[in-house]
């Protein structure tokens, strides 16, 4: 039985139908949302007969909300409080390996934006909060206790900021005399400091995004829900990722070619070279996937969004991979900024 639509759709995924397509889902299988936000996905998923759907999100009032199609579903859902970096184990502990098939939607959800108390957007103002689980510490924590270095790190790495340095330099300085708590101070600060001329991009948007990733650990995350995912998919299991900046895609995109063997240019091993490791993944067709013009007129949020799909073959997952997770954190050693 299809599970009953709610009655106002509060978010439709960017690229559903195409993701849906590139996971081909059939009768009986398994298939992780590693991104639950409103159901979008885990919805169009059920309505395979027989198909069940395991739901992460670390949000708990996205967990809360579900609850309701979680009752339509009629036990083809489960939907579970987590990070998906742990879904191996929690598809482990429900029973639900391997999959044949997982999904992820990669950022913040048009729910947790529309929502001031979250602290996610500066479109009205908020406390500056930006965690998307209910635990850890916020934004403000960040901001107000940070090294100006650090600020600075986060503004250039996660936000491809820049002005970073300048960004980071006065807040230091004016949090002496007023800690940051709402969206509002702090947007308002960025936009004295490093105003954004002929463009329509507010100036604090950057730096916000960087925030956010900050306070999440959002790239960390992304490797390893990517090996997770990797070990729990069963041979021919499939893979679509979504995502909508260039940072996330770009470790989605080294990650895939790394175990697909895509773009490697060497045409034979020299003497002594060691064999390569087996492909885990292949790719199929061209490479993202790009959103249609009506769905982008229909929904400005679409207009950077990247579809990666890849199949699982048969060998054996590989051990994490530490460059890729090395790229996900900020450096080490601070680089030259501008």
């Amino acid at each position: 039985m299809t599970p009953t639509r709610p009655p106002v759709d509060r978010h439709r995924p960017v690229m559903l139908s195409e993701a849906i397509a590139a996971l081909d889902p059939r009768a009986e299988g398994r298939y992780l949302d590693a991104t639950f936000g409103a159901g979008g996905y885990s919805r169009a998923l059920l309505e395979t007969e027989g198909a069940r759907v395991l739901a992460l999100d670390r949000d708990p009032a996205a967990v809360r909300d579900g609850a309701g199609l979680v009752e339509a579903a009629r036990g083809r859902l489960k939907l579970v409080e987590a990070r998906f970096s742990k879904l191996e184990e929690v598809a482990a502990r429900e029973d639900f390996l391997p999959l044949h098939g997982a999904v992820f939607d990669i950022g913040v959800s048009s729910m947790q934006l529309d929502q001031p108390e979250r602290g996610f957007s500066f479109r009205e103002d908020g406390p500056l909060d930006m965690r998307m689980g209910g635990s850890g510490p916020t934004a403000a924590d960040l901001v107000n206790t940070a090294s100006e270095e650090k600020l600075a790190d986060v503004f250039y790495y996660f936000g491809e900021e820049r002005a970073a340095r300048r960004i980071a330099r006065a807040i230091v300085h004016d949090r002496q005399a007023e800690p940051f708590l709402t969206t509002g101070q702090l947007a308002g600060l960025i936009a004295r400091v490093a105003p954004q001329r002929h463009s329509d991009i507010h100036p604090a948007t950057r730096s916000f995004q960087a925030l956010r990733i900050a306070v999440n650990d959002e790239l960390a995350e992304l490797v390893e829900g990517l090996c997770a995912a990797e070990r729990a998919l069963a041979p021919d299991g499939r893979l679509a990722v979504v995502t909508f900046h260039s940072l996330e895609d770009r470790l989605v995109k080294l990650f895939l070619a790394a175990r697909s063997g895509r773009g490697e240019t060497r045409s034979r091993r020299l003497p002594g070279e060691p064999t390569p490791p087996p492909q885990t993944f292949r790719l199929e067709g061209r490479q993202p996937v790009a959103p249609l013009p009506g769905e982008i007129a229909a929904n400005p949020r679409a207009r950077s969004a990247k579809l990666r799909v890849a199949v699982r073959t048969a060998a054996p997952a590989r051990d994490r991979d530490e460059v890729l997770a090395q790229r996900a954190r900020l450096p080490a050693a601070p680089g030259e900024r501008s």
